[in-house]
């Protein structure tokens, strides 16, 4: 589904990612870890083409997506706020979001339904901005705008980060369940070893660039984990 080739990228002399290979099966949930730096963010930043490579490509279900954009047409992704429209109130946002994806407003206020736990009535109906809602409320926003139209992958960067402890369990059921069916790629950021080996079957280790480790998930992972951060 997504396999990255030769992948490099550096600024002036600076390399901050350089990554040979790595492939990501249809329907894998795949984790990427690694301290500030290690090139999670500038990795998932190359696979949406918010910035080139300076060798290599990467391709998404056999497109490369710095030389063609049909691959958006299948992606959902959240990185942070900058995904949003700050002067939209949420339904707006979502009705946007849901017309891009051919979605009526119909079709949008019946997926949104499915995550009345997950707003927790901080959301919809409060007649507020995005811009105006807490860091923790704009995540929960463009989270499950990144799931509107039924997408083949979903990129999440550090989707734990700002979210209270009940958020986050629910937003690991969300992960787990839209990974159930085998049909949806989803790969998932994070700081937190915990969460993303709960809900990763596979995970990618990221230093200074480099893999340094790429493990499938077991009942040993987190120890491991922990070990390597903490050596």
């Amino acid at each position: 589904m997504i396999q990255t080739i030769n992948l490099t990228k550096k600024y002036g002399a600076t390399e901050v990612l350089n990554i040979k290979n790595i492939e990501i099966p249809r329907g894998q949930s795949f984790g990427l870890v690694g301290n500030n730096g290690a090139g999670k963010t500038t990795l998932f930043n190359i696979l949406l083409d918010l910035i080139r490579p300076t060798t290599g490509e990467i391709t998404n279900n056999n497109v490369v997506v710095n030389k063609s954009e049909e691959w958006k047409s299948f992606t959902g992704s959240f990185i942070d706020e900058s995904f949003l429209i700050g002067y939209l109130t949420p339904e707006e946002y979502f009705d946007f979001i849901g017309d891009l994806r051919g979605m009526n407003k119909a079709d949008v206020t019946s997926f949104l339904t499915q995550f009345d736990e997950f707003f927790n009535g901080e959301i919809l109906g409060k007649k507020k901005y995005l811009r105006d809602l807490s860091k923790g409320n704009q995540k929960k926003a463009g989270i499950v705008a990144a799931m509107m139209g039924n997408p083949q992958v979903v990129i999440l960067d550090e989707p734990f980060a700002n979210l209270d402890p009940t958020t986050q369990i629910r937003l690991k059921n969300i992960i787990k369940t839209l990974t159930d069916n085998k049909e949806v790629t989803v790969l998932v950021s994070s700081h937190d070893l915990s969460h993303v080996t709960e809900v990763c079957e596979r995970i990618v280790v990221l230093e200074k660039g480099n893999v340094v480790k790429d493990i499938n998930t077991s009942q040993e992972t987190l120890q491991e984990l922990e070990s390597y951060f903490s050596a």
